[in-house]
């Protein structure tokens, strides 16, 4: 048989279905063969398997040289003789150096006298309004001190007149009477437009003053704007002295026994990390808020530096004496249900679950009265891990304990 018949019948045969189905068989059992061998000689290595921690009684052992063993740290618990109270604080403006002025009638500003920042002194003029209450104000002072003018003069007529027997003393009470009711209305008046600094002139001019030395620390008002009394929203001007700052503290119940008028804190501020500004408590309240179940504190900084600014947050540390009981970080204790836990390490590896008693709880520390002793190691850091495998330990024990 020539080459070219020979080809073209070899061609055919692979092209007949049985041929191509047999070497597609041969092919994917040379595939298979060759995975198991690659397999086999690949085979990763068994892992050991750890040994796990067991339950005998309260206490948790685990092996030696476990690796969760370097994740429990432990903290020694520390006789206690004063803890410190943090508490959230604000500063504020001394309200007995400070001054908010409303509007006492309605007008229109007509200019500016003092701006944010400027210092002023006792009856200066901030702003003059132009009022026509005020005015109207103004005329009744002057119509009062008219009739009194002409009450005065009747009362001396009548009084001469009587003198002389021609009339009688009943038209003479009378016309006292009239006096004293003129001298009244005129007082009245008086006072009221010189409560703003006007006399009797008529003038419509309101001037807005401060009654205290100070510097102006907030302006709510602009040369045209129209003011009234009865409209809501900040005052016109804030007059305060910042030399001094009042601090309002929110106190727990626990915590006012500590703050009694005249003791002293010291407060830490966000901007200032490095320093601590020394204050003293100047009053505590006498109930409880509703809302936010704390104890209003006020505390009085001096600011002569003005450094401090009102409405800065910061954290009040009290130092509290205390008699009794151990120290141990917060994070230490644990709550289940009603009761508070904690773990002791009583030998390496050997931890062991005891319910303690609190006498206060803190944010970073806590006070436990009952329950550890001095020098007690407890678990600070993953105490959440170790009370897990304390469950899965006591589970695994029940489930090959004998029934």
């Amino acid at each position: 048989m020539s080459f070219p018949r020979l080809k073209e019948h070899a061609r055919t045969l692979w092209l007949s279905p049985p041929v191509r189905i047999g070497a597609a068989a041969l092919l994917a059992l040379a595939l298979v063969g060759y995975a198991y061998h690659w397999s086999a000689s690949h085979e990763a290595p068994a892992t050991p398997t750890l040994p796990q921690p067991i339950v005998q009684g309260n206490q948790l052992r685990f092996p030696a040289n476990h690796p969760q063993l370097a994740l429990l740290g432990t903290v020694p618990a520390v006789t206690a003789q004063s803890l410190q109270l943090s508490l959230p604080a604000r500063l504020v403006w001394n309200e007995e150096r400070t001054q908010r002025l409303f509007p006492a009638f309605a007008g229109r500003v007509l200019q500016m006298q003092a701006d944010l920042g400027q210092r002023v002194q006792t009856g200066q003029v901030l702003a003059t309004l132009a009022s026509p209450e005020f005015g109207a104000a103004q005329a009744d002072a002057a119509k009062a001190q008219a009739d009194a003018e002409v009450a005065e003069r009747a009362f001396a007529r009548l009084k001469t007149l009587f003198d002389a027997d021609v009339i009688s003393r009943k038209e003479l009470e009378l016309a006292q009477a009239d006096l004293a009711r003129a001298r009244a209305e005129q007082a009245r008046a008086m006072a009221r437009t010189q409560l703003y600094g006007s006399h009797t002139q008529v003038n419509q001019s309101l001037g807005l003053r401060a009654l205290i030395p100070g510097v102006v620390v907030e302006r709510n008002l602009s040369a045209g704007q129209e003011v009234r009394p009865d409209q809501s929203g900040p005052p016109l001007f804030v007059i305060s002295d910042p030399s001094s700052l009042w601090i309002e503290i929110d106190a727990r119940e626990a915590d006012v026994a500590a703050l009694r008028p005249g003791t002293a804190f010291s407060l830490t501020l966000p901007n200032f990390p490095d320093r601590r500004f020394q204050a003293r408590i100047a009053a505590t309240g006498d109930f409880i808020d509703s809302q936010s179940r704390t104890v209003k504190v006020r505390g009085v900084i001096d600011n002569r530096e003005r450094l401090l600014k009102a409405e800065m947050l910061g954290t009040a540390r009290i130092e509290r004496a205390v008699q009794t009981g151990v120290l141990v970080p917060a994070s230490a204790v644990q709550l289940r249900g009603t009761e508070h836990w904690c773990f002791v390490q009583t030998a390496p590896g050997v931890f062991e679950s005891r319910q303690v008693q609190l006498g206060y709880e803190g944010v970073q520390e806590v006070l436990v009265i009952d329950g550890l002793r001095d020098g007690e190691q407890v678990v600070k850091d993953n105490s959440l891990l170790l009370a897990r495998e304390f469950r899965v330990a006591q589970e695994e024990a029940r489930i090959k304990a004998p029934q």
